[in-house]
């Protein structure tokens, strides 16, 4: 899976994650209850879409074969609204935390490009920012900078962690990986637009990128956010920010820049220590 800054904001209808309290509609279609609490399993059931061939359709696009199907759908969405919320949240893979070992978090090093021109010098700056933000949140992580590399800066140099390399899009103006990607898909692409994004500062943009790269998904994949939902495969670290760096403005953030949160250190002292 990897994750970018993307350019377009999320339609609100779309994304909406299962009718939890506080939430007036869910990726189904189904409403609260008026009391703001889930609507039991008969409400939600009625309320969600039902295709042509008798599936039901949940999370925008995402079938399910039947009735039991659904009901272990629901129950997930219930469990996750009643357990309390401890904003960072851990990317997980068959429930286990992506994270980077103690020794790996530690040197994490990393190439920029020549392929940048006459952008080089402002990313090696704008990566320096935004690595910076997380090493003094944590003195566990290092991210090191070998520019030794960078005339050789691919996901085939096995002599850093992972490339920064530039790439020509319209999809998105920068993407990451987890920690659990493989080596060939292990490095940051940046489209130029970055020197050109409004009140989103370069050095922001890419440490919300490397924030991915230390294992953190997108604080609006979780209930609060009410919209932008992607998956259920993270693990809460804080409560919920909507001011975090992790965070899109467009998806009901509380701030419009990326700006690094309290709720950030602490999400990743509890990752990676302080």
């Amino acid at each position: 899976m990897r994750h970018h800054i993307s350019r377009i904001a999320f339609a609100s209808g779309a994304c909406l994650v299962a009718a939890l309290a506080g939430a007036s509609v869910s990726a189904t279609g189904a409403p609260a209850s008026e009391d703001g609490e889930a609507p039991t399993f008969k409400e939600f059931k009625a309320a969600t879409y039902r295709d042509a061939d008798g599936q039901y359709i949940v999370n925008g696009d995402e079938p399910l074969k039947n009735t039991r199907q659904l009901k272990k759908f629901y129950n997930a969405m219930v469990a996750q609204q009643q357990t309390p919320e401890n904003g960072l949240v851990v990317n997980t893979v068959n429930g286990v935390d992506d994270a980077w070992s103690d020794s790996e978090v530690g040197a994490l090093s990393y190439c920029v490009s020549d392929d940048f021109g006459g952008d080089h010098a402002a990313m090696v700056s704008a990566m320096a920012e935004g690595a910076g933000l997380w090493e003094s949140a944590s003195s566990a992580i290092d991210f090191v900078y070998v520019a030794a590399q960078d005339g050789n800066c691919t996901t085939g140099n096995n002599a850093v962690t992972f490339s920064v390399e530039p790439v020509n899009t319209t999809q998105y103006i920068a993407r990451a990986f987890f920690p659990s990607s493989s080596k060939s898909v292990r490095n940051v692409l940046v489209d130029d637009s970055i020197w050109d994004s409004g009140t989103w500062e370069p050095g922001d943009i890419l440490a919300h990128e490397l924030g991915h790269a230390l294992g953190f998904r997108h604080e609006h994949t979780r209930p609060e956010a009410g919209t932008c939902f992607e998956d259920n495969n993270w693990r809460p670290l804080t409560p919920y920010d909507g001011a975090s760096i992790m965070h899109y403005p467009q998806c009901n953030g509380s701030s419009a820049d990326l700006e690094f949160s309290a709720y950030d250190v602490d999400g990743v002292q509890e990752l990676y220590g302080s």
